[in-house]
């Protein structure tokens, strides 16, 4: 079929399967569309929750689109706020993260799709 159409209430929430769920919510839904170049996300931070590990990719850029709610960023050293119709770019080296603000924070995440390409960093921003 040269076209997918899902609800994203309707992919699987990998934070919760994960343990993760009193963080907020995360459902990936590349294999859901059945794309094969783009790497697809929807997320929810539940307010002042932060995501539990920085990741980065060897290959792969990155576009965030904040849709509700506010927050900040870590990108790398470097801690920016955002809020809602922020659109972040971030090269796929610079390490990533994201904390909600007292209303919590909506994003989507999209970019290339790299079988691989992806690194994780368990408590990469602490206090």
């Amino acid at each position: 079929m040269s076209y997918t159409i899902k609800n994203l209430d309707s992919v699987e929430d990998v934070a919760k399967s994960h343990g993760l769920g009193e963080m907020g919510e995360a459902r990936f839904a590349t294999g859901a569309l059945d794309a094969e170049q783009t790497g697809f996300s929807h997320q929810r931070l539940r307010p002042g929750k932060r995501q539990g590990f920085g990741h980065r990719h060897t290959q792969a850029e990155e576009v965030y689109l904040v849709l509700a709610g506010a927050g900040r960023v870590k990108l790398d050293d470097e801690i920016l706020d955002v809020r809602a119709l922020d659109a972040i770019r971030v090269s796929p080296e610079t390490m990533r993260a994201f904390e909600a603000g007292p209303d919590g924070l909506e994003l989507l995440a999209f970019g290339a799709h790299i079988a691989g390409d992806g690194e994780l960093v368990n408590d990469w921003w602490s206090d």
